[in-house]
């Protein structure tokens, strides 16, 4: 019986070349490319999340873009569930399934087996109108008593954690820290990954220019389309970096100026965030690229992905 390959993983911060790079990977290794991406999923959103352009998925078949609304609330368990739907498929194909993106939580919920505890936002909003009306001191210390281990990583003060901590363990029976026990295991047989490492003063100019070419490509006419269908009051999507910021200078809270710097420096945080969540990862190998971004390196990432040998 063959041995079943592990998927393939393109991951790194944000603007480093990622999506360039997966379409001359997935030509080379005749792969399907999975997005693990949080804002890809989202339908209309298109210009401002980079999603790949109907010609650049001619080039190969994409998972995960374009699966909800942006009114929505789409959690990770969700795309857990939609994304190892998409494995099993490309592994019936007989294809390599490489995933592309920068979000760490998506990237584990795929390729690793964690858990997502339920939610009842009829309980959570009784436990939220709880803390405000007698302070989040004594909600944080009903969970401290319930789970020790939780309360110790959640600052007092972090209201929207402790409710959701409590929330869990009301709904579960089991305290809210049994649900990060798989948290720390990284099995290196559940995937080859490696990672696109690229100097932050590098990423930095990267950044600024593909906001600039975003905006040139209509990102504010994207924007203005979605604050027509109600985008602001949307829990997930009015998440997306430069989506708020845009639509508060549409309503001229904010200049063009001011949202586009904005918009460049909250990215950049993401970067370094993103950098930080995948370094924990001891199963990504780093790959170190210039100003051309991942494209840069196809070689190696198609050496250490799918070696020679175990292409379909």
């Amino acid at each position: 019986m063959a041995v079943e390959r592990p998927p393939a993983a393109l991951v790194g911060p944000t603007a480093s070349g990622k999506t360039e790079a997966a379409l001359e990977l997935s030509e080379r290794l005749r792969a399907e490319i999975v997005s693990v991406d949080s804002m890809l999923v989202y339908r209309g959103m298109d210009v401002g999340t980079a999603k790949p352009t109907p010609a650049e998925r001619t080039r190969a078949p994409h998972h995960l873009l374009d699966v909800a609304e942006p009114a929505e609330r789409f959690t990770v368990a969700r795309y857990q569930a939609l994304a190892r739907e998409a494995l099993a498929g490309i592994r019936a194909r007989r294809r390599v399934a490489l995933l592309v993106g920068g979000s760490g939580l998506y990237f584990r919920a795929v390729v690793d087996d964690l858990a997502f505890p339920p939610e009842d936002p009829a309980l959570r909003m009784a436990l939220e109108a709880e803390a405000a009306a007698v302070g989040p001191e004594r909600l944080y210390r009903r969970l401290a008593a319930l789970d020790p281990a939780a309360a110790g990583r959640i600052e007092v003060g972090n209201v929207r954690r402790v409710v959701r901590a409590l929330e869990v363990a009301a709904l579960t029976g089991r305290p809210f820290s049994d649900f990060a026990a798989t948290w720390t295991r990284h099995d290196p047989s559940r995937v080859r990954a490696a990672g696109v490492r690229i100097a932050g003063e590098v990423l930095a100019v990267r950044i600024a220019a593909r906001v600039e070419a975003m905006l040139a490509a209509g990102w504010l006419d994207e924007v203005r389309a979605l604050v027509e269908r109600g985008f602001g009051g949307w829990l997930t999507s009015s998440q997306a970096i430069g989506y708020a910021e845009l639509a508060r200078h549409l309503d001229g809270r904010l200049s063009l100026e001011e949202a586009v710097a904005t918009t460049v420096r909250r990215t950049r945080n993401l970067a370094r965030r993103q950098v930080a969540w995948f370094r924990r990862d001891p199963r990504i190998v780093w790959v170190d690229v210039g100003a051309g971004g991942a494209v840069e390196a196809i070689d190696a990432f198609a050496a250490i992905l799918v070696p020679e040998g175990d292409r379909p």
